[in-house]
């Protein structure tokens, strides 16, 4: 081992070091920030003395597995079987191109092979981790944890976790905890990311000052199944962050030739905060898009929160016409169209359109609904079966289940075990004949239950199953097969916000964040949303629902200038609109078309947060002519001002001091030092508490 070697990576504008410890047989962190960081004394060295551990437990080691790292938490932890645990390995080699590093380790006693997989992403700030576990002896070798990465941040007494929490209709609220010294952890076993925690988080110094320009590391794991994200602060001046899946079973066994590739960890910085961070994750994740980027976020309307279950073509062609009118330009069928489907018992998995509910047949409802000059979507939960479906009563064996044990039901329904290969094959057939047999350009998937009776049985011993991750990679199949209707704009949802993760955004255009549509929790939920995701992602719609967790009520132009943050959609019942609502909606829908494109391919800008009185979300176009501002009234409108007169202001951030800005709507020109210092005034009344506003750089 040679003890100097070291290894720099570089994104656009960050550099990330590694080196092999003088101390032992891994790599450690040396430097990870601005371009050139790694040039002075390493943030994370010490002193290499230690009490009661041992030098690869105090090490700021980017993976080691148990029996290096005995007591302050290993990444790794594997043995034969009826062996002791522990992996007790020696450095390979090393393989680096531009962008990419590969670090090997074996263990010949274990017979196992562990490589470092590091490669940024071009275009972005992004670094990927992974890693691949090679069983190189002749006996199996069992993994008991398997994580992807870890990473190390020098932090002066403190980290602040930023993090996003929640539960159903509450998703991603942005939360925050100061973690001294002790373990933080988070994750879910639910099959999905879930609705309690996503799988994101911003480590911070606690000194930092909050929302602002500060050092700031973030971490995303892109896996949809069970996962953990892992915080440890112990003694010395840094926090140790593990990430990783994990298997439903608790073990996994590697057989000998096999090799396990772990999921990617997306690590990325900003010098500029966790404001600055989200717009790295922006930039990401339009990179993920592709091509697919530049098509257009077609406005929605969603029929489900007008009619329910209760479809059938004419209240939907009304609906459909109102929308139309209003210059919407999708209109998406949710739950309630296909047979046996009248209420949430029954006709999951018989995927066929209800005849009853359109009479003069589906085809001509489609046809119909295109004459109003609208693309026509479907919603759709093919994971799903109900006990009384024609599916379930031909291929009971298709869901999970235990045998000897009673099959409980979430929203009276059952899981199809989708790690099964004729399971992929029935829900590719479905959704082949639905998208060639009728004219459909929207597809919304969701997914309302969690798997509970997990099990395959005569599929051989459990324990010898990874039924987490066949899951995962079946999900994955029918998504990449979906790109085979390149026509076909897919939306991904699961009960809400439940499966948001980069696994997920590279295959799907939009994703629901919750089915809360309430004005000030959903508020909330975007702003929590918007850390982590892009708006070009971001479905929101405007609806008649008063607030669930929040329930003072808004304007419904708060709605509107709420839902065009993101990819603006309507699911509010039509039909009960004034004249007059419906020409206000008539108009934000066309303010929204004029700028949907800075919304989605531009820098956003958190303006302050939902708790404040006032704060909004700015956009700044690519080439830097047009800023758009979404400004909210989140305080209160029931007493006057203690000042009257005196307007709110909301500061804007990003612009050139010495250029002239100009409203589009009242003219006014303001400089942009005006802006970055005084802010934009509004003057907040009931009926005023909301406001979008254009200025273009003259």
């Amino acid at each position: 081992m040679t003890p100097h070697q070291r290894w720099t990576l570089r994104t656009d504008h960050t550099g990330y070091t590694v080196r092999l410890s003088t101390d032992g047989p891994w790599a450690e962190l040396e430097a990870w920030g601005p371009l050139g960081v790694e040039h002075g004394p390493p943030a994370l060295d010490w002193s290499h003395r230690t009490h009661f551990i041992t030098p690869a437990d105090a090490a700021p080691a980017e993976y080691l597995p148990h029996g290096l790292r005995p007591f302050t938490g290993a990444d790794l932890v594997a043995a034969r079987p009826g062996s002791e645990r522990g992996v007790w390995w020696t450095f390979e080699g090393a393989q680096q191109t531009t962008g990419t590093l590969r670090l090997t380790f074996t263990d010949d006693v274990l017979g196992l092979r562990t490589t470092l997989c590091y490669a940024t992403v071009p275009g972005t700030d992004v670094l990927h981790r992974w890693t691949e576990l090679t069983c190189t002896g002749e006996e199996e070798v069992r993994l008991e944890r398997l994580d992807s990465a870890a990473v190390n941040i020098p932090v002066a007494t403190a980290a602040r976790l930023t993090y996003l929490t929640g539960q159903w209709s509450q998703e991603f609220q942005r939360t925050q905890l100061d973690l001294a010294r002790g373990t933080f952890t988070m994750g879910s076993t639910q099959g999905v990311p879930g609705h309690a925690y996503a799988p994101w988080l911003a480590v911070q110094d606690a000194t930092a000052p909050h929302d602002a320009p500060a050092p700031t590391y973030g971490i995303a794991l892109e896996w949809p199944g069970n996962w953990h994200i892992t915080a440890q602060a112990g003694p010395g001046a840094a926090v140790r962050v593990r990430a990783g899946r994990v298997p439903h079973e608790g073990v996994l066994h590697l057989a000998p030739g096999d090799t396990l590739t772990t999921p990617r960890l997306a690590c990325a910085f900003s010098p500029d905060g966790l404001d600055g961070l989200s717009r790295v994750w922006h930039r990401y994740e339009r990179r993920l898009a592709g091509e697919r980027l530049h098509r257009p976020r077609k406005v929605l309307y969603n029929s489900w929160e007008a009619t329910g279950f209760d479809v059938d073509a004419a209240s939907q062609l009304e609906l459909a016409k109102a929308a139309a009118d209003l210059g919407a330009e999708l209109f998406v069928v949710d739950d309630g169209w296909f047979t046996g489907r009248t209420d949430d018992t029954g006709g999951l998995g018989d995927w066929h359109p209800d005849p009853a509910a359109f009479p003069q047949g589906f085809d001509r409802f489609v046809d119909d609904i295109r004459a109003l000059g609208l693309d026509f979507g479907l919603w759709i939960e093919p994971e799903a079966v109900s006990p009384g479906s024609r599916l379930h009563a031909e291929h009971p064996e298709w869901v999970y289940r235990i045998d000897g044990r009673p099959s409980r039901r979430i929203r009276n329904q059952l899981l199809l075990d989708l790690g099964r290969t004729d399971v992929q094959d029935f829900v590719l057939a479905t959704l082949d004949l639905l998208l060639t047999g009728h004219d459909i350009g929207y597809l919304k998937w969701d997914m309302n239950r969690p798997p509970t009776e997990r099990g395959r049985p005569g599929a051989g011993p459990a324990d010898r199953l990874d039924l987490d991750a066949e899951h995962v990679h079946g999900y994955l199949r029918v998504l990449d097969h979906l790109r085979a209707h390149p026509h076909v704009t897919i939306e991904g949802c699961a009960g809400g916000g439940g499966r948001v993760d980069h696994t997920t955004l590279a295959r799907t255009d939009v994703v629901w964040p919750s089915d809360n549509t309430a004005p000030l929790d959903r508020l909330a939920v975007q702003h929590g949303f918007l850390h982590a995701h892009a708006p070009h992602v971001m479905s929101s719609w405007v609806t008649d629902a008063p607030g669930v967790f929040d329930p003072r009520p808004r304007s419904l132009a708060f709605r509107f200038v709420t839902a065009m943050c993101g990819v603006l959609g309507i699911g509010a019942d039509l039909r009960a609109w004034t004249p007059e609502q419906r020409a206000e909606a008539a108009g934000w829908i066309a303010r929204y078309k004029e700028v949907r494109d800075v919304v989605h391919h531009g820098e956003a800008r958190l303006l302050g947060s939902p708790r404040d009185a006032t704060c909004g979300v700015q956009y700044d176009a690519p080439d830097g002519r047009r800023t758009v501002v979404a400004a909210f009234s989140t305080g209160r409108l029931d007493g006057a001002p203690l000042v009257p007169g005196r307007p709110a202001r909301l500061r804007l951030r990003g612009l050139e001091p010495t250029a002239a800005y100009r409203d589009t709507a009242t003219a006014i020109t303001y400089s942009g030092a005006h802006l970055l210092h005084y802010g934009v005034p509004f003057a907040w009344t009931a009926d005023h508490d909301a406001e979008l506003v254009v200025l273009a750089r003259e």
